[in-house]
């Protein structure tokens, strides 16, 4: 009875310390936002896009550009403003960036790495010896720009940013859509 609980005592344990690696490997990009703070954004009514939008590319709209107004759109409409093309009270454009990021880590070296292996315990290396590893990883960033046409001045800014793996270009239409989602969070106007 008592080896019982205790096997599902550890197997309790084991699946909770898996969610905790699970949840905390998944963590999302992170969003910054900034804003005009002398602008009433409860007296907008419309939006456009920019035509052409930076996201596209040289005389026709990308694949990106596409998602991107799919998405806005939704979370505007959301957020009870209507689309025009006719003299918006707001504009919207994308930016879209990737970054060749290096990251470098120095610790301290351990008698168990290969190059001490030989050492066994006995002896150690000399103090403040220490270990460098470098990893190169892709940093993207989507910004999100609303600009009041009439000023031609940008009022809200929005941005994601987040590592890129193989996985999230393969997947891109989704990432795009939870990182816009994720941006208009901070929207000064939130859904109705």
């Amino acid at each position: 009875m008592k080896q019982r609980y205790t096997s599902k005592i550890l197997l309790l344990t084991c699946s909770l310390l898996g969610l905790l690696l699970v949840t905390g490997c998944a963590s999302g990009p992170t969003i910054r936002s900034n804003m005009d703070p002398g602008v009433d954004f409860s007296r907008f009514r419309t939006f456009g896009f920019f035509d052409p939008l930076a996201t596209d590319r040289e005389g026709y709209q990308s694949l990106i550009s596409q998602q991107l107004v799919s998405s806005a759109e939704r979370e505007l409409v959301a957020r009870g403003l209507t689309r025009t093309d006719n003299n918006p009270d707001l504009l919207i454009n994308f930016s879209a960036d990737l970054d060749q990021r290096l990251r470098i880590t120095q610790s301290p070296a351990t008698t168990t790495s290969s190059l001490n292996r030989h050492r066994r315990g006995f002896y150690s290396t000399w103090p403040g010896y220490q270990r460098t590893e470098i990893r190169q990883y892709t940093q993207g960033t989507l910004g999100i720009d609303v600009v009041d046409p009439a000023r031609r001045q940008l009022i809200w800014e929005g941005f994601a940013i987040g590592r890129v793996t193989q996985s999230t270009t393969d997947n891109i239409g989704p990432v795009l859509n939870d990182a816009v989602v994720d941006i208009f969070r901070d929207f000064p106007l939130q859904p109705k």
